[in-house]
């Protein structure tokens, strides 16, 4: 599924009035007919609705849906915020339509003075002041109006985007003068901003409201964003052959944990292992041994020389796939084992947890890294890999991109919504997983998931997506059986199993 710029939006509304034929007032009362059925499926008409209509499309929008409440015996009060003196022609028709219907209790238009209507916990608000063309942040008296409705009791539904946020970039945003919605009803399908932690607050309860805008022109119009969906996995899949043996299902390496965290080792080998790579070996520090051995007996061992840290590197002629970095610590001596490690393989590599750790402390490393590396930090890890702080989500997905398009790497930035950022510059979000999955180990797992798929025979960026999707849909597998509160890492691997078959079948 892509996702689009509030310019892209713009031209595929454009799009569908020139192409299905329909006149944009029709469109704008298709999606208004979406929206007022949405709220009338969750609130009553014992609720008293206020409108607050701002001068464009998003304010004509919130006109429709308000004649169209009313008609539905909801008491309804609409506000048109018509400050310059201008509106938007359907925002216009809509004004007159409001007007004219007298089932509308009130209906106020605003040029200058405004006097702020009582709102509480009965209250419910419509808020189609600004919409996805939004380019800046609010000020003045619709700042006001914003913080006036988020310091009320009212509960707050705003239409396609909460007032005041950005469809994409929100890094120099004034984030006091953006609405606190409880549901967002956006429409035909999600911004960029919606993916991004710190703007879950504007939005709440997310939901899409199909508006039926043209499937050509989705298909027409080119996106660099993308959401995964599960039928985009289908044709990726590869299926074993009845004759296989374990030499055709490919080897891969782990080299993980220093002493007392081999737990990082276990949780990576066993993902790697459950993902069907036909042998793994586990390069780790001796005295991880006897951990290694009984809790991940299917694995093969390749003990370092050293009793407690990685500290020299292994020939991996013979393996398919590499996976470096969990619970490996940060000592001089593993750090150079690491950039040899790298320098020496000439299969697909994964690094994460301490292995980008450990390039961070020595970034001029980054250029010598082998095109096609993956690399999957958490944002903090991402921010001490380019040597920055970020003002917000955006701003570090940015960075990412940036970076995996000079690297020729794949980033995969962890998060609610991971973040795949390809080497031609495309990037792909993750829908999968929940807030149970917020726990230590999480991230060897997919390491190992991503590895064990490498070693199979999956290209990169295949792995990449696969392994994200499996990572989080055994997460949420995991959490309908277990709860998100109680979910540890190595639940996700248990139900690793179920979530490649629910793909198989």
């Amino acid at each position: 599924m892509k996702i689009f710029t509030s310019a892209q939006i713009h031209e595929l509304d454009k799009y569908t009035i020139e192409h299905e034929p329909i006149k944009s007032i029709d469109l704008m009362e298709r999606a208004a007919k979406a929206i007022a059925r949405s709220i009338m499926d969750t609130w009553g008409n014992d609720m008293s609705v206020v409108v607050f209509a701002g001068p464009g499309n998003n304010g004509g929008d919130a006109l429709a849906v308000a004649r169209l409440l009313a008609e539905q015996r909801y008491s309804v009060v609409a506000y048109l915020f018509n400050i310059n003196g201008h509106l938007s022609d359907d925002c216009s028709v809509n004004k007159q339509r409001v007007a004219d219907c007298k089932a509308v209790k009130d209906f106020i238009e605003v040029s200058n003075e405004f006097d702020p209507p009582h709102l509480d916990n009965k209250t419910l608000v419509v808020d189609g002041l600004f919409g996805s063309g939004l380019n800046k942040p609010l000020a003045g008296g619709f700042a006001s109006l914003v913080k006036y409705i988020n310091q009320s009791s009212a509960t707050v539904v705003s239409i396609d985007v909460p007032s005041g946020l950005m469809t994409e970039d929100n890094t120099y945003n004034v984030r006091a003068n953006i609405i606190k919605a409880d549901v967002t009803l956006t429409l035909q399908q999600k911004k960029l901003s919606f993916f991004f932690a710190e703007n879950q607050k504007f939005i709440g309860k997310l939901r899409v409201l199909d508006i039926r805008l043209s499937k050509e022109g989705i298909d027409a119009i080119k996106s660099p964003y993308r959401v995964i969906e599960e039928k985009d996995l289908y044709p990726r899949l590869l299926h074993r052959d009845e004759f296989s043996h374990k030499g055709d299902m490919g080897n891969a390496l782990i080299v993980a944990g220093s002493y007392g965290m081999a737990g990082a080792a276990v949780l990576a080998t066993k993902a790697c292992l459950r993902c069907g790579a036909g042998k793994v070996t586990v390069c780790t520090p001796r005295r991880n041994n006897d951990i290694m051995q009984v809790s991940v007996p299917e694995a093969v061992m390749c003990l370092d020389k050293e009793e407690t840290y990685f500290s020299e590197a292994v020939d991996t002629a013979d393996f398919d796939a590499v996976g470096i970095g969990p619970g490996l610590g940060r000592l001089e001596a593993s750090a150079i084992a690491l950039i040899t490690q790298i320098r020496r393989t000439q299969a697909p590599i994964v690094v994460d947890a301490d292995g980008l750790n450990i390039l961070a402390s020595h970034r001029a490393w980054l250029q010598q890294l082998p095109k096609g590396i993956i690399m999957t930090p958490h944002p903090k890890e991402f921010e001490r890999l380019a040597g920055n702080r970020f003002g917000d989500s955006f701003e570090r997905l940015s960075s990412a991109r940036d970076m995996a398009e000079h690297l020729q790497a794949y980033i995969i930035l962890k998060g609610h919504y991971s973040a795949l950022c390809l080497p031609d510059g495309n990037i792909m979000f993750n829908p999968t997983g929940n807030a149970g999955m917020a726990t230590a180990g999480s991230g060897d797992v997919l390491t190992g998931i991503i590895t064990g798929l490498l070693a199979r025979g999956y290209k990169q960026a295949d792995a990449c997506m696969l392994g994200m999707y499996v990572h989080g849909l055994a997460g949420d597998l995991a959490a309908k059986d277990l709860g998100m509160e109680c979910m540890v890492a190595s639940d996700i691997i248990r139900y690793l199993p179920q979530a490649f078959k629910r793909l198989s079948d």
